[in-house]
């Protein structure tokens, strides 16, 4: 293990990050909201930090390993969140303790959405502002950018790579070139954000609330600038746009780039994930707008579609922005809800959850089980598409499944332990570890009444969830630390 080389590549990363607390800064002086100096404060530390981890190291400069690659992914994840929560600490409004800041910090840098906050429309611009860009930045992954960054500085970026891409197939490449994979990731994430920015303002929105919620939507992140979330508008214009870019954000982002490339629409249609992600969908709002309907929960059918697209898509896509209080609709649809966000986005995206593609392996397995029961002689191949997929594959997504089952029930045990009821502490489970945001119960406004001990437990699950369980949890395998 070359840790020399992994504690250099950390303290370069630090003081990247460090970069993210100056836009903040200029937010609070354009406003005059008086938040500009924690910001500043916090670019000066974290530059130090990171000067002072990489200085004693900068002669190291030895190739990664792909054991290297997760290590530094990991160390990454937890440093930049430990480090995104200093502005939070040093700010007297809002006044978070360690716990609190942390946990904000890490749900915005994984996308989670969950909060410990309320009365957020009366925080200062900045703060506002800071929670959307941690949320953007880490949508996409900041290794996919520091891929793209690191070359120059002498690193290769390929073992990172594959340890934050999610999918079952990590080997995958655009273009023949990982820092060319990266920016072309990163071209069409920033196209998709200001397209989401102008159409939220030109429905509506301020320019800084337009800008705000682009980065959380593209993200599929969660946090607003409100209490009330989306909902605040109360526009089904601002609604159903924020639907599209979800959907948007929700697909395979390689798959995009091969749109682009190949000029044609088809190229998703002809994607075997694509296809069950749109019937998952499709599914999902028609059930919640026929209940919403049969039970009259809106006066019309107009606002019940609105609301069930709305909530089905942003809850399935784990981001977790609101409408209206979806806890208070029958117990049936927040329920479905909670539990289709366990299937999320399709892999590639910035969704969480399983991802699209591996239930439908996990389908497809069991159909050949059922198969081989009938006819023990037959032979079944799975098939994505046309595409036979190797039982290595297939393997692997049953053991993703088995560890992410392990992860959560453990999880939901230590909450129980802690304290919280039955409803709460599986849906904050669910809401942390599937990066979704909000839960049910005592966790379905916010985070901010639970102990802090369950705070520290979720922040665990959301870089778990982050991290698609294997890239942490290898960690703690012996054979990972021996040579």
């Amino acid at each position: 293990m070359q840790y020399r080389s992994i504690i250099r590549i950390l303290g370069l990363l630090i003081a990247i990050f460090s970069i993210s607390m100056v836009p903040p800064a200029f937010v609070a002086y354009w406003y005059k909201d008086g938040a500009g100096v924690p910001f500043m404060l916090s670019f000066v530390l974290s530059l130090v930090i990171g000067f002072f981890i990489w200085y004693p190291n900068r002669r190291y400069k030895a190739e990664l390993k792909v054991r290297d690659g997760f290590l530094i992914v990991v160390l990454f994840w937890i440093v930049l969140g430990a480090v995104g929560a200093i502005p939070f600490m040093l700010a007297g409004n809002p006044h978070l303790n360690l716990a609190g800041a942390m946990f904000e910090a890490f749900s915005g840098l994984t996308t989670t959405g969950a909060t410990v906050l309320t009365g957020i429309e009366f925080l200062p611009k900045a703060i506002l502002y800071y929670r959307q860009q941690l949320q953007w930045l880490g949508g996409m992954g900041i290794i996919v950018l520091a891929v793209a960054i690191l070359p120059m500085l002498g690193v290769g970026g390929m073992q990172l790579y594959r340890a934050e891409t999610p999918g079952p197939v990590k080997d995958n490449k655009m273009t023949p070139r990982i820092a060319d994979t990266a920016k072309h990731l990163w071209y069409i994430y920033l196209a998709l954000t200001l397209s989401c920015m102008l159409a939220f303002y030109l429905a509506g929105m301020s320019w800084f609330d337009a800008i705000c919620h682009a980065f959380s939507t593209v993200a599929i992140g969660g946090f607003s600038t409100y209490d009330a979330s989306i909902g605040h508008f109360q526009s089904p214009l601002i609604n159903s746009i924020c639907v599209i870019f979800l959907l948007l954000s929700a697909v395979n982002f390689p798959l995009h780039f091969a749109a682009i490339r190949g000029k044609s629409v088809s190229t998703y249609f002809r994607d075997p994930e694509f296809k069950a992600f749109l019937v998952i969908q499709a599914a999902l709002i028609f059930i919640c707008f026929a209940v919403l309907l049969h039970t009259n929960v809106y006066s019309n059918s107009a606002d019940a579609l609105n609301h069930a697209a709305f909530q089905a898509v942003s809850i399935s896509t784990t981001a977790g922005f609101a409408t209206d209080g979806f806890a208070a609709w029958p117990l049936f649809l927040p329920i479905l809800l909670i539990f289709s966000s366990f299937i999320g986005g399709c892999a590639g995206s910035t969704g969480g959850g399983l991802k699209v593609v591996r239930v439908v392996l996990l389908f497809l397995q069991g159909s050949r089980e059922l198969n081989r029961l009938i006819h023990p002689r037959a032979v079944y191949a799975i098939k994505l598409g046309r595409r036979a997929v190797p039982d290595r594959i297939v393997e692997a997504v049953w053991g993703f499944f088995a560890a992410y089952a392990l992860v959560f029930v453990v999880t939901m045990l230590l909450l129980l332990l802690t304290g919280l009821d039955n409803i709460t502490a599986f849906t904050a489970t669910a809401a942390c570890l599937n990066n979704l945001g909000p839960g049910l119960g005592e966790v379905a406004a916010n985070f901010g009444s639970i102990p802090d001990t369950a705070k520290w437990i979720l922040i665990i699950a959301m870089v778990f969830g982050r991290l698609e369980v294997f890239t942490l949890l290898v960690l703690f395998t012996p054979a990972f630390w021996k040579d």
